[in-house]
């Protein structure tokens, strides 16, 4: 369960990632463009210390890109690479966000989600006392058993980042997540994956796809 507040955050959400995303390798769309929100989903962090939201945006008239993110209460050592900037939240307060490709709990809470067959955290936000389920905007589910191996959240240093196009590459020991950044008409995840490796998808749909759109690709490698 997510539980949402009813809050204002300064700056914005948008407008942190309107200074960010179009910097990035895969940005695609009009730089000077306002960024739409287009939908957005959550995970749990099972410690309930880190926010985890991934925003799918648009840029104009470009492509849907897919921005995980992450809410931490004091910076993460060692991910000051990944740092997008810091935000005043009305009721937590200071909030560091991040590139959550680059956090440890955004890996680990997609991962056990992909293989496992979970989805999206159930959100709550609390009104005059009372905790009132809001609907998602994108729904998403992992292609795994429930008895999917459990991952826990790597070390910073343990995690090997790149970029290729369209989509961001994450590598911890042998947990490999390809994250698709551009959900374009073109499946930019099509033909990734390697035959001996073992594999699962976190796919969703959300009001503009209502067909499912594979968003993250998991593999365990073998060792």
């Amino acid at each position: 369960m997510a539980l949402l507040h009813h809050a204002d955050m300064t700056p914005t959400k948008i407008e942190l990632l309107s200074k960010w995303v179009p910097a990035r390798p895969w940005f695609s769309g009009e730089a000077d463009a306002i960024l739409v929100n287009v939908a957005a989903y959550r995970f749990d962090d099972p410690e309930g210390q880190v926010g985890i939201e991934t925003i799918l945006l648009r840029a104009g008239a470009g492509a849907l890109l897919q921005v995980p993110v992450t809410y931490r209460n004091a910076p993460l050592a060692g991910a000051e690479a990944f740092l997008i900037g810091t935000t005043h939240h009305s009721v937590l307060g200071e909030r560091w966000v991040y590139d959550a490709t680059g956090d440890p709990v955004y890996v680990a809470a997609v991962a056990n989600a992909a293989l496992s067959g979970g989805r999206q955290a159930e959100l709550n936000i609390e009104i005059d006392g009372r905790l009132i389920v809001r609907e998602p905007t994108a729904v998403v589910a992992g292609s795994g058993a429930e008895d999917g191996a459990v991952v826990t959240p790597p070390a910073v240093a343990d995690l090997t980042i790149r970029q290729e196009p369209g989509v961001t590459v994450v590598e911890a020991g042998l947990l490999r997540l390809t994250v698709a950044r551009v959900l374009g008409d073109e499946d930019v995840l099509v033909n990734r994956t390697p035959a001996t490796a073992v594999h699962e998808v976190l796919a969703g749909t959300w009001p503009e796809q209502p067909r499912l759109r594979v968003l993250v690709l998991v593999e365990r490698l073998e060792g």
